[in-house]
């Protein structure tokens, strides 16, 4: 059987997987698939046929429903559907399916390959019956896969209503381009790049019949020793919010009802990057000014301009709140503050931690009743299906589960999929993925947001760029002949370029892995010039892998020491997903890229950098801090936190905002203008940049601001505004900022958003201790 085929065998849909490395089908399986998707239509016209039979008076009804109108207003669908459902049919629609596990086989056998699958008609009966799937999972469709899969859903529901298939796609989509790092991509500062990668994300998802993606995180890195801070997009809110905003718009576009778009989901909502001692699902300690004022505002942007049509509700509680049974942000904050129309998924078990960790319900019944409750719309993997759905319907039997509240939910479920045409176009074209899966255009992307990416903390003397003269390079380190990808991505996955990939024609190279330290200093001691690989991989960093310290981990310190120790010129190149505690290395190593998990091309953008061909303009999205014990340590502290210790001066590392370029810039003629008073207008500010050295090169512009005195206690300085800019050797250019009045909105004592009168400063330059400053009066 060619891949990519379809057979009938024993009354069961068999299909095959593409190729995995082109993601293409054999030009007959692509010719089979099309038919098979002709015969998907058929199949459905047929099933309700013998419907129609059975039940000719309740067909001819449902033929003609509202429901079924695409001309007709959303709305107006969803509560002609909402009333023809039993309660059996609308606690169904809440519920995620493992797809994988639930309703296909796989042969290993010699007859067939391991990697066909088998949809089991008999199999999806025994589990899913005809009462209709809420959302499938864990499945990563091919084309035919989801257009089978969604055939026998609809066929088999008296209503017709399709399933929702759901899939990560973090920084890349199951076999498809694979991305850098949301904290590289932060650390391009540039919302164009990030909506194009939720754009390709979104096509290459949808290609394959996937209508939702889990992403972007939008919690705040506030507490590297957590694994998932690679996931994030730093500290702040405002540049959070910015990337997260433009990801989400590029995910979702104008309309979701297209063949390229995807329900994007923010997570997770909300202040999950704060947990106590630093490990994963751990209490979140913050008052409400805290949550308003910080965390929420990284979330705020990509529901209220960028309309994301999902979220996932976070594993933690909040001043004992779990955030699964909060109805103050589930229903309060995201519903009628932000006016969230989409809907609200548990993350994976968190519903069920109220029972079995918070212990806040007395049974899984409690506990699924709860949630719902409070906010969430569907369970990921919480219960047994039976146990959660029959938990639904007892509660709302007994009073103790509104009606409303269960109707609330069920529509927003069926808002996404009615704005994703599901129910007029339930099916996906199966050429449309030989066209965009790792297409050529979101290969190059992937390479330009690594190369956007590199952040160079230090260069003495400088070192970098490397001469392309250079005769012996010695590449040492675990880090250097692997492409580091993160976490929600498998190693195995795209073109796999390593930094040792990459150098090989540039020079004489030996590599050396680094576990016999005598040995790296061998090859050090015969080279003109050495390039450490060090930093973490996946398993030391990601979901779960939560930290005590952040040192180099393992033997790492000890060979960076030793081989400096030879007195070569040393690079340190990192690839890590958080920061580290790399003290000795910024005193005696000359020259020091963060390349952070620049995705399958890393290892040619980090040779491009240090060879010259790109020059560095990243800059650091999260604080590196000296030591563990400064944590937490992040730039726009209140005023009143206290740096000064005992053994140390407090400072930080390498400032949030930082990084390096191979040309230098000037800022002059900063001048701010405040708006009439009562106007409502914007503050505007303008700096003039200038690349004073030989060079051309990216440069970030930063604008922080501080309100002087205000009714509760400010932090010392925030990110207001930021631009990044090309400028060529002596060129000038002005940059211009807009900040909203509400951007500098305080929650006051009185727990009210008010924009106080009043003097502020504000600084401009290329990281968070820029020193240009610039004050203005406001009268709002």
């Amino acid at each position: 059987m060619s891949k990519g085929e379809f057979l009938f065998e024993d009354g069961s849909l068999l299909w095959g997987f593409n190729d995995k490395k082109s993601g293409r089908a054999p030009k007959s399986a692509r010719k089979t698939a099309q038919n098979i998707f002709m015969l998907a239509v058929g199949l459905i016209c047929f099933a309700h046929l013998d419907y129609a039979q059975e039940h000719p008076s309740d067909t001819k009804t449902e033929q003609h429903a509202l429901y079924r109108q695409a001309n007709a207003p959303i709305e107006k669908r969803i509560d002609d559907l909402l009333r023809r459902m039993t309660l059996e049919e609308k606690v169904r629609q809440l519920d995620m399916y493992a797809g994988a596990k639930d309703i296909v086989d796989k042969h290993t056998d010699d007859t067939h390959a391991a990697a066909d699958s088998v949809f089991v008609p008999e199999k999806a009966q025994s589990e899913w019956g005809n009462l209709g799937v809420g959302s499938i999972h864990d499945l990563n469709p091919t084309p035919e896969q989801a257009n089978t899969i969604q055939t026998w859903v609809i066929a088999h529901n008296r209503l017709g209503i399709p399933a929702l298939f759901i899939e990560e796609g973090l920084h890349g989509f199951d076999t498809g381009t694979v991305f850098p790092a949301p904290l590289n991509l932060a650390a391009t500062w540039n919302p164009e790049i990030a909506q194009k990668t939720g754009a390709a994300i979104a096509a290459e998802a949808r290609a394959t019949g996937v209508d939702m993606i889990l992403g972007p995180v939008l919690d705040l890195a506030r507490e590297p020793r957590w694994g998932r801070v690679e996931e994030d997009f730093g500290e702040d809110p405002y540049l959070t919010g910015q990337m997260g905003l433009a990801y989400v718009r590029g995910a979702q576009g104008e309309n979701l009802n297209t063949d390229h778009t995807v329900v994007a989901e923010p997570k997770h909502f909300a202040g999950h990057g704060s947990p106590e001692g630093g490990t994963n699902t751990s209490p979140v300690h913050i008052g409400e000014r805290e949550l308003r004022t910080v965390m929420l505002q990284s979330f705020e942007p990509a529901f209220r301009e960028g309309h994301a049509m999902a979220t996932m509700a976070a594993y933690h509680e909040i001043d004992g709140i779990p955030v699964t049974a909060d109805p103050f942000l589930l229903k309060k904050v995201l519903r009628d503050e932000w006016g969230f129309q989409g809907f609200v998924l548990s993350d994976l078990g968190a519903i069920q931690r109220l029972y079995k960790v918070h212990h806040v319900a007395a049974t899984p019944k409690d506990a699924s009743c709860m949630a719902i409750r409070s906010g969430v719309d569907m369970q990921f993997y919480d219960f047994d299906h039976d146990v959660f759905q029959k938990a639904l319907v007892d509660c709302v039997h007994e009073g103790s589960l509104s009606q409303v509240d269960l109707d609330r939910a069920v529509r927003s479920v069926l808002r996404v999929k009615f704005d994703l045409g599901l129910f007029d176009h339930p099916f996906v074209d199966p050429t449309l993925n030989a066209r965009v899966h790792r297409s050529q255009e979101h290969l190059a992307l992937s390479l330009e947001s690594a190369r956007e990416s590199m952040t160079l903390l230090k260069n003495d003397g400088h070192l970098l760029p490397l001469s392309k003269s250079v005769q012996r390079i010695a590449v040492i380190g675990p880090n250097a002949d692997v492409a580091r990808y993160g976490d929600y991505e498998k190693e195995a996955n795209g073109e796999h370029i390593s930094l040792l990939d990459a150098l090989v024609p540039q020079a004489s190279v030996t590599f050396d892995a680094g576990k016999e330290i005598s040995s790296a200093v061998a090859k050090a001691n015969n080279a003109d010039v050495v390039i450490l690989g060090l930093g973490e991989w996946q398993g030391i960093s990601g979901e779960s892998f939560d930290r005590t310290n952040l040192d180099l981990p393992g033997n790492q310190e000890q060979l960076l020491e030793a081989v400096v120790a030879t007195g070569k010129p040393v690079v340190l190149m990192l690839e890590n997903g958080r920061p580290l505690t790399i003290r000795w290395a910024k005193q005696h190593v000359p020259a020091i890229l963060e390349a952070w998990y620049p995705g399958e091309f890393g290892g040619k953008a980090i040779a491009e950098t240090l060879f010259g061909e790109n020059n560095p303009a990243g800059r650091l999205t999260i604080t590196f801090p000296r030591s563990v014990g400064q944590l937490p340590m992040f730039y726009n502290a209140d005023p009143s936190r206290m740096y000064k210790y005992v053994d140390d001066d407090g400072k930080p590392l390498f400032p949030f905002g930082f990084g390096l370029s191979y040309t230098t810039f000037r800022y002059e003629h900063f001048s701010i203008k405040p708006p009439a008073a009562g106007s409502g207008a914007d503050v505007e500010a303008t700096v003039d940049v200038t690349n004073t050295g030989d060079r051309e090169g990216d440069e970030v512009a930063q604008l922080y601001v501080r309100q002087d005195v205000s009714s509760v206690e400010t932090p010392e300085r925030a990110l207001k505004g930021f631009s990044r800019i090309h400028l060529k050797p002596g060129e000038t250019k002005s940059v211009s900022f807009r900040i909203p009045q509400k951007q500098l909105a305080v929650w006051n004592a009185e727990g009210k958003w008010v924009v106080e009168p009043g003097n502020f400063t504000a600084w401009v330059g290329g990281a968070s201790d820029a020193s240009l400053k610039g004050q203005f009066l406001l009268h709002p």
